[in-house]
């Protein structure tokens, strides 16, 4: 660690705080800081200048201790700074066939620095996450890279539900690279319905083989990363047929290439599925299947299990099965934090450089970001980033120990974690989704340009409200859950209702929620009695429809609107205590500058929160309009005071300008500049007068003459 740095942590524990200068702790920035400082947007700089907190010590906390800091930035620069990793023409310049070549070759070169890495020890589960999920990754492959399901599905199906003997077999085969697998569960017919899955697999006994089909068109494998020309191998989730009877849904390890030519196997029909909105050089692939023949062992059996005779064994718990979606779903929470980041960094410095219109008409043009309509855009998405981030590490912590029961046999909080995975899943992504497009619509014409990277955030971000579960089937299952809890607690005041879901007696044990005094504490209280409510309503509903003979199936189908808004509302009560306890905590732990900050995001986003679900608080709360006033009073509160250092605030979030990969966003704020030298990369632009000219167009100026 340099000599210098060691001074600043000694200045941050001694609680002193660098303003002037801004001696910004960034090791691996391309250029020496004073020449980073000569070439900085002055606008940009004078509100660096006036932060009255030091970004590093946010950043320490976003990356999760110094250490973490340490290895990222090494990473970063091991990565970042390989000329081979590098694009020189943008993508959006290149045609389908080239964007996947060049992501295959970039995804190559990762791996081997992978491997390399863990050869001599600096492998980690955070190294696997930037590169494959988080933002480093998305700076190399901006567009998906082609093995990412491979690491985070494919091994991860393996090890889950697979014995220890098939762990054995595959994981060090894919682990090693020596196979690359996809994971291939979603059907051209039917996603999130897993129940109407058509791809069967029928045991042959004599053979002890399964016989692998694709009985329709819509039976056909769509949409798994990877699949299209990369992997030859998959996990393949099939409906399981023993003794000619319907057991299960089960996953089976399938060979679908051949291991030295990639021809594909006898009985595959695979292809890439075309261009998409975003991801578009993930290799999404379809598949399908004519009596192709699986040994029994490669059906993954550590939860359900078929003998050599055809006799089925079920698993302990169904959803077991599912438990490497769950996963997914907690990593995503995550990375709807990083796409915030992202795009909240772009908007505020892009807010911070552009002049436009004159609020005193007697003074020159100001910055953006001074109009409070730029703030109420932009800066609730930044303590939206703050909340995800720190409500991710929270669940993920809650997923391992869930796990942990679960090697033991201990299966009573499986049904919870689902739940609230599901759910935060589905909000959570929606929220990063439409957060991104504010930020974009926020930067005017030029957020509409592909060099502001909104193009391609949004393409990822909003991807995710799709797979790994469509956020309103996500928010369904979460209903059933939590119309389940509450009439245990209907029938039984006392019954013990885990912590996620224990709010729901407060409206049985006191129906009204009175007093409501605008603080954090009381927000967060009547999110929970908003929900509590949404969760009754919804339960007796259903219980209405089924006195009027309705099967819970259809009584379910018919309170579909009550069901999504109770699981809505559930999500957004566990982030609103979340983000208090969270920030409340963190805010004793670090310097009172960055304290401050922390409280007044924590405000911020609570006060936001209620007010875009003002209706339903004045259905359930007891409000006045001086209630709602002050809440909105108080937002303007926040949205002022935040305005000094929403800039340093970005800055803490550490992105690289590769990261964010932004003409409007960069850490010199030198928008203009960026956007010119963007447009004349075009390609039409290396002549002056196109073909077309004298092909069309001058013929049709001529024509009349």
């Amino acid at each position: 660690m340099p000599c210098w740095l060691d001074f600043v942590n000694f200045l941050i524990k001694e609680q002193v705080h660098i303003y002037t200068q801004y001696i910004y702790i960034y090791v691996d920035f391309l250029y020496p800081l004073s020449n980073i400082m000569s070439t900085i947007n002055p606008d940009l700089q004078q509100e660096r200048n006036g932060a009255t907190f030091n970004p590093y010590e946010l950043t320490i906390w976003w990356d999760g201790g110094t250490e973490k800091y340490e290895k990222r930035k090494a990473l970063e620069k091991l990565f970042l700074e390989d000329p081979e990793l590098k694009d020189d023409l943008p993508l959006s310049y290149m045609s389908h066939r080239e964007i996947y070549e060049n992501s295959v070759r970039k995804a190559v070169l990762i791996a081997k620095k992978l491997r390399d890495l863990r050869d001599i020890g600096e492998l980690s589960v955070d190294t696997y996450t930037a590169l494959l999920g988080g933002t480093l990754g998305c700076a190399l492959l901006k567009e998906g890279n082609p093995l990412s399901v491979h690491f985070v599905m494919f091994l991860p199906t393996i090890l889950g539900q697979g014995t220890i003997k098939q762990q054995i077999e595959w994981l060090s085969k894919a682990w090693e690279l020596n196979i690359i697998g996809t994971y291939a569960q979603t059907e051209l017919g039917h996603g999130t319905f897993l129940r109407g899955l058509e791809t069967r697999a029928d045991y042959d006994e004599k053979a002890q083989e399964f016989v692998l089909n694709s009985p329709t068109l819509t039976a056909y494998k769509w949409w798994p990363g990877g699949l299209g020309h990369t992997a030859n191998y998959a996990v393949v989730v099939a409906q399981l047929y023993t003794l000619r009877k319907f057991r299960s849904l089960a996953p089976f390890i399938v060979q679908i290439r051949d291991e030295e030519t990639h021809m594909p196997m006898p009985g595959i029909d695979i292809g890439e599925i075309g261009p998409k909105l975003g991801m578009k050089s993930g290799n999404n692939g379809y598949l399908g299947f004519k009596n192709v023949r699986v040994p029994l062992d490669h059906m993954l059996m550590k939860n359900q299990q078929v003998l050599s005779d055809g006799t089925y064994i079920p698993p302990k718990n169904s959803a077991l099965t599912y438990g490497t979606m769950m996963f997914v779903r907690v990593v995503l929470i995550r990375d709807a934090s990083f796409a915030l980041a992202k795009a909240s960094t772009i908007a505020v410095r892009y807010s911070a450089v552009r002049r436009q219109s004159p609020i005193d008409p007697n003074r020159p043009e100001p910055q953006i970001m001074d109009h409070i309509t730029q703030q109420l855009k932009v800066f609730p998405q930044v303590a939206k980033a703050v909340v995800f981030k720190a409500t991710g590490d929270i669940v993920y912590d809650m997923y391992a120990h869930v796990s942990q029961e679960i090697e033991k046999g201990a299966l009573e909080r499986l049904p919870e974690m689902h739940a609230l995975s599901c759910c935060l899943k589905a909000v959570c992504s929606a929220d990063a989704a439409s957060g991104v497009e504010v930020c974009r619509l926020a930067c005017g014409g030029h957020g509409y340009m592909d060099c502001s990277n909104f193009p391609t955030l949004y393409g990822m971000s909003t991807a995710v409200c799709t797979y790994e579960g469509e956020n309103t089937v996500m928010l369904l299952q979460t209903a059933r859950y939590l119309v389940k809890a509450y009439g245990q607690a209907a029938i039984n005041p006392h019954v013990q209702l885990v912590p996620t879901v224990a709010y729901i007696k407060k409206i049985i044990n006191e129906p009204k929620f009175v007093g409501f005094s605008g603080s954090s504490e009381a927000i967060v209280e009547a999110f929970q009695y908003v929900a509590a409510n949404k969760i009754r309503i919804a339960y007796e509903r259903l219980e209405q429809q089924m006195r009027e003979g309705a099967i819970p199936e259809v009584a379910t189908n018919r309170c579909g609107i009550e069901m999504i808004q109770a699981a809505e509302l559930h999500g957004r009560a566990f982030l609103a205590l979340t983000a208090l306890t969270e920030l409340q905590a963190l805010s004793q732990k670090v310097s009172p500058a960055l304290s401050e900050i922390f409280q007044l995001l924590l405000e911020l986003y609570l006060v936001d929160a209620c007010l875009q679900k003002i209706g339903d608080f004045l259905r359930f709360i007891t409000l006045t309009e001086q209630d709602v006033n002050g809440l909105e009073l108080h937002l303007q509160e926040c949205l002022k005071r935040l305005r000094p250092n929403v800039v340093t605030l970005v800055d803490g979030f550490d992105l690289h300008d590769r990261i964010l990969d932004s003409a409007l966003g960069a850490y010199d704020g030198n928008v203009y500049e960026k956007i010119f030298a963007a447009a004349k990369k075009s390609p039409l632009n290396k002549e002056a007068v196109n073909a077309s000219f004298h092909k069309y167009l001058k013929p049709l100026m001529k024509s009349n003459l």
